[in-house]
């Protein structure tokens, strides 16, 4: 019979304490944990080697070149991706970004090493994204024989792969400085890498001049290699101190600009290069946002008109400006004009180097004369194996029916090559080669043809150990294959050069400001127009809407500031240049849609500061519960330019009117208003007799003796649309109300 378990609390078995936790040191920590992450990402993926290639780039077209696709037929990209992973598995959308940049169609390289089919995107535009894989093409261009030649002849070291299924290159043997021709950029962890491209044609020239003379200067160098060289072209400024530290240590900066061609029929400016470092869409928000901004009154419209033919960037301009003046002020507020920072960090022998371009082309000689002498010692060591041969076949012609008898006796296969060793005193190899002539090349027509190879082979060999043998010679024959490259290859600078001295920069104090004297009306729906004084002499008949009324008219210069009330207890702010001249005969600029308003916002009131020391008038807010505040427009002064002010006024009763202080001739003057109740009763009061707030949130003090469901619909400084109102003067608040005669006399006309 089972026993039952025991379920009490002293059989219970007691759990084990937990164990403790082990400490670690930080150093021990960042040594075990850390740093070998740290490392992988920097040897094995972020920072560019001396061949100018990532670990990721070098995979892909040693894949492509595997599959035949340097001389074969375009396959799909999909194809490629798949692979690929067999050296990279880091993931196919990883692998078909890494493939898209080094695209034609993708134009981010002044050499692309892929020839495409389909949309790859544009580097310039992070909108134009790239097809998926299954719907692009590709192929390795033919300018990659440049990188691969000499890969099958024992020119770099071929590494197992990840899972040791097939090897892989750990460099490509460029014939060329690859790593200054091809621009990287690659985030690893506590360092970067940004190198930028230079012109080919200018850096194999480089590159001789530093084969011939190895103490070539960097003031030298920059005579030869004269700036970097973008796909996208631009103007680089070009500061010849600046450069020449790029150069020496591999880090700087320099500036490059957009280039433009002005339309004078059109009156417009096409941009058809921008800096390597931005995009179309970075500049297109930028210049949105000066336009939203009115820091950008030039422009009528902007648009981009990329098409097949390339890029294009179209900006209208308003009649009369000066386009390349216009274009200064754009290079300063946008990133027409940009900068490129040069850090130029590349793995040496797997260890992180900054260098500068001497440096590097100094490194890549060194590199590419190793390259170079294992390949022509693997040739050297063909050509002597096939002379080795010769020489053992050149015995047998001596007596080639001793060659046959030997052969036709040997009784065993095996014994076949032995008996041929021993009966002409040659070794194995030679006597395998005999061995393996077809019976129909046993004649002396053959090996005669066999013979004169000889004197070929030893003058090809003796050549070749002689270039081997002597570092001289070495340069002369990389020298040549760069001469080569260049001649192929080469094609003139993209990238125009302007030197310091001829650098125009934008000058804010060069443009004046509009401060031309306009007439300004605002009306009570909440319409602004901005008229010239020869306009309105032209015609001063008014378009309005029906119901609407002119609430404020003056002459204001241009820099006049505007401060709009809306129901909200919001303030916008605006100065009259940042409208345009219209018509009387136009509706104007509606204000809440101008300046950008919330839904529904209604603009109530509109007051203009020319001078806020100058200006020292109040503005009266009359709420419908009967208060009313007097703030200083001073108030409403801010240390920045804000557009928008919230608390503008008190909000815990709707605002009936907004008076300003000031009298006819615009100067500060106490005015009397008349407040009226919801029943038509009213009374005139100076704004004298409310008191002034400091704060613009306060909320007032009682104004009229308001019984229990009135309200205080409407209040006035322009007395005279009631007639003689007189007897209605209070000197007091809050104020009695009294009958408004001829809002009294209305109200007996409507009741007959």
């Amino acid at each position: 019979m089972a026993r039952k378990k025991s379920t009490g609390a002293k059989n219970k078995k007691q759990e084990a304490p937990p164990a403790a936790v082990e400490k670690q040191p930080i150093v021990e920590t960042i040594e075990k944990n850390f740093m070998p992450y740290a490392m992988s990402v920097i040897v094995a993926r972020a920072i560019p080697e001396i061949d100018g290639f990532k670990p990721s780039h070098r995979k892909l077209l040693y894949t492509m070149y595997k599959m035949g696709l340097l001389t074969g037929a375009m396959t799909k990209s999909a194809n490629v991706v798949g692979q690929t992973m067999q050296l990279n598995p880091h993931g196919s959308d990883a692998i078909y970004e890494t493939l898209v940049r080094l695209t034609r169609g993708n134009e981010s390289l002044l050499h692309p090493f892929i020839d495409s089919k389909g949309s790859f995107g544009k580097h310039y535009s992070s909108d134009m994204a790239y097809a998926a894989p299954r719907y692009t093409m590709c192929r390795l261009d033919p300018f990659c024989s440049e990188i691969f030649g000499g890969i099958n002849e024992d020119a770099v070291d071929l590494v197992p792969n990840y899972d040791n299924t097939t090897t892989e290159p750990v460099l490509l043997p460029t014939s060329f400085p690859n790593i200054l021709v091809t621009p990287n950029v690659g985030i690893a962890v506590g360092m970067a890498s940004n190198i930028c491209s230079f012109n080919l044609a200018e850096t194999c020239d480089a590159a001789m001049q530093m084969l011939l003379n190895p103490d070539t200067t960097t003031e030298q160098l920059l005579d030869i290699l004269r700036a970097p060289d973008f796909p996208c072209g631009g103007i680089l400024l070009y500061d010849r101190g600046e450069m020449g530290e790029i150069y020496r240590t591999g880090r700087g900066s320099f500036r490059v600009r957009a280039k433009y061609v002005y339309d004078p029929k059109a009156n417009c400016i096409d941009i058809i290069e921008i800096p390597y470092s931005t995009s179309i869409e970075q500049i297109l928000k930028r210049i949105s946002d000066l336009v939203k901004d009115n820091k950008l009154k030039e422009i009528t419209d902007f648009r981009d008109e990329i098409d097949l033919e390339g890029f294009k960037l179209t900006l209208d301009l308003r009649r009369g400006v000066d386009p390349d003046k216009l274009m200064l002020k754009l290079y300063k507020m946008t990133t027409l004009e940009d900068g490129f920072d040069c850090n130029f960090n590349v793995l040496i022998d797997g260890v992180p180097k900054v260098l500068g371009v001497r440096g590097l082309l100094e490194e890549w000689i060194r590199f590419r004369i190793g390259c170079v002498k294992r390949r022509l010692s693997y040739q050297l060591d063909k050509k002597n194996e096939r002379l080795h041969l010769l020489i053992g076949l050149g015995k047998i012609l001596l007596d080639i029916d001793k060659a046959i008898k030997i052969i036709r006796e040997t009784k065993l296969d095996r014994e076949v090559v032995p008996n041929l060793m021993s009966g002409f005193s040659i070794d194995e190899a030679q006597a395998e080669f005999v061995a393996d002539i077809k019976l129909r090349n046993i004649n002396r027509e053959y090996i005669l043809n066999q013979m004169k190879n000889i004197e070929t082979l030893k003058k090809e060999t003796a050549e070749l150990a002689d270039i081997i043998g002597d570092e001289k010679k070495l340069k002369k024959h990389i020298i040549k294959e760069l001469r080569e490259v260049k001649s192929k290859y080469g094609k003139p600078r993209l990238t125009q050069i302007m030197y310091s001295e001829d650098v125009e920069v934008y000058d804010e104090s060069d443009e004046e400001p509009d401060d031309t004297v306009s007439h300004v009306f605002f009306t009570s729906e909440g319409y602004f127009k901005r008229i010239s004084a020869a306009s309105l002499r032209m015609s001063s008949d008014h378009k309005l809407k029906e119901g609407d009324r002119i609430i404020f008219n003056r002459e204001l210069s241009g820099s006049t500031e505007l401060i709009f009330i809306t129901d909200r207890a919001q303030a916008y702010k605006a100065q009259v240049n940042d409208f345009e001249h219209q018509k009387a005969s136009e509706l104007g600029d509606y204000i809440p849609t101008k300046l950008g308003m919330d839904e529904d916002e209604k603009a109530l009131f509109m007051a203009a500061v020319t001078d806020y020391k100058k200006d020292d008038y109040n503005l009266v807010f009359i709420y419908e519960n009967g208060k009313g505040a007097r703030i200083p427009i001073s108030a409403y002064q801010t240390q920045q330019k804000r557009r928008k002010l919230q608390n503008a006024y008190n909000a815990a009763s709707p605002l009936a009117a907004v008076i300003a202080e000031i009298d006819k001739e615009h100067k500060p003057s106490e005015v009397d208003i008349l407040l009226i109740n919801s029943l038509g009763r009213g009374a005139v009061i100076s704004s004298g007799l409310i008191p002034q707030l400091a704060t613009r949130s306060a909320g007032g003090n009682k104004l009229l003796n308001l019984r229990s469901g009135q309200t205080l619909t409407e209040a006035t400084d322009e007395l005279s649309r009631f007639g003689d109102v007189s007897a209605l003067k209070r000197t007091k608040i809050p104020a009695a109300t009294s009958k408004i005669p001829s809002l009294d006399a209305e109200m007996s006309q409507i009741k007959m």
